[in-house]
């Protein structure tokens, strides 16, 4: 009765969350414009819902601009609803199939904006470590259920799947924490 769960296979998980929260911060860019600020964005199109970079290509033409080039002309009224409704607070402007989206100076009630989105993320990736440590605890009561390890075995192991869920949020909360400090610089 030497079962036990696969740790390595939900630190992987869990750091799959963490990995995906320093991404969409990377996008989060404060001072200039990034190509990856529209990642997270996604677009309603062929019946489905697409990341942008799957319907145009975006690119930074100045420092304080981007410009989305969608490559089906029907889908650049998506593409620009989905931008308008990031709550990234960006704006727009159609030229044919090229999208000019110009970057709002940031004032304090845009950094605090932006904080907002900063914590949306932030809370996204918890749920999702959370819901790793859910199915880790729910694998430990089935194999306890088909005696496969003992209660104290259970006890132990979902202690340890606890350990790790508590380092993880506790990193999120740390790079949380960060970003937050990053967009209040003046």
């Amino acid at each position: 009765m030497t079962d036990s769960i696969d740790m390595a296979d939900l630190k992987r998980r869990m750091n799959g969350a963490v990995e995906s929260l320093k991404n969409d911060y990377a996008g989060l860019r404060t001072g200039r414009a990034s190509a990856s600020l529209l990642d997270p964005i996604v677009v309603d199109a062929y019946g489905s819902k697409m990341p942008m970079s799957q319907v145009g290509n975006v690119s930074v033409p100045e420092p304080r601009m981007l410009s989305v080039q969608v490559w089906d002309a029907s889908l650049v009224g998506a593409v620009e609803k989905a931008i308008r409704e990031s709550r990234l607070g960006l704006n727009p402007v159609t030229e044919g199939q090229t999208l000019r989206i110009p970057l709002p100076e940031l004032t304090e009630d845009r950094r605090k904006e932006l904080t907002k989105v900063a914590h949306d993320y932030a809370e996204q990736a918890k749920v999702a470590v959370r819901n790793v440590r859910r199915d880790g605890m729910e694998t430990l009561k089935k194999m306890e259920k088909a005696s496969q390890i003992s209660e104290d075995e259970l006890r132990s192991q979902s202690d340890e799947v606890q350990k790790l869920t508590d380092s993880m949020v506790k990193l999120i909360d740390e790079t949380a924490a960060a970003k937050d400090a990053d967009i209040m610089q003046v």
